[in-house]
């Protein structure tokens, strides 16, 4: 079978940004699965994974535009320090999480401690950056009639959260 809309893929991968340093990648034994065609995986690398079979392989580059998009310096705010809470340690460098107007978990890079505020950055930490990719692809199935349902796919047994 091959890779297109409905179906469930499994891949194991590998990613550095132009320089050969791995900075992330698939756990050993436990390959990334998703349901294509779900905006699950970044559109690059989905785009260059249709038409792919279980047992092939690939290495592809991915641009800031079909990746996690490009920087956006109004990502950078100055947020007041009275809104984090009064115990929590903030250090320059740190990845703190905030839940967004939708109720959603949000992510975000503290920049930098002033006196009184904290510049934070909401871009992806690989928004800007070419991704370069090497993926082997696992296993290619026909979507369940629950996934598609869902959304997502179920890992063996029909396990999933939600």
């Amino acid at each position: 079978m091959k890779i297109g809309k409905d179906s469930v893929v499994a891949i194991d991968y590998k990613l550095h940004l132009g320089d050969g340093k791995t900075v992330d990648e698939s756990e050993a034994g436990e390959p990334l699965v998703y349901l294509h065609g779900y905006e699950e995986i970044v559109p690059g690398l989905e785009k260059a994974l249709e038409g792919k079979s279980a047992g092939e392989s690939l290495k592809t580059v991915v641009s800031a535009a079909d990746g996690y998009g490009d920087y956006d310096p109004e990502g950078v705010e100055e947020v007041p320090r009275t809104e984090f809470p009064e115990d929590l340690e903030i250090k320059a460098g740190g990845i703190l999480s905030a839940t967004d107007p939708e109720g959603d978990e949000v992510d975000f890079l503290v920049k930098e401690v002033r006196k009184d505020t904290v510049l934070v950055d909401f871009n992806h930490p690989f928004a800007g950056k070419e991704l370069h990719f090497e993926v082997s692809i696992k296993e290619v199935r026909a979507a369940t009639p629950e996934e598609l349902e869902h959304g997502h796919a179920h890992g063996p047994d029909d396990d999933h959260d939600h």
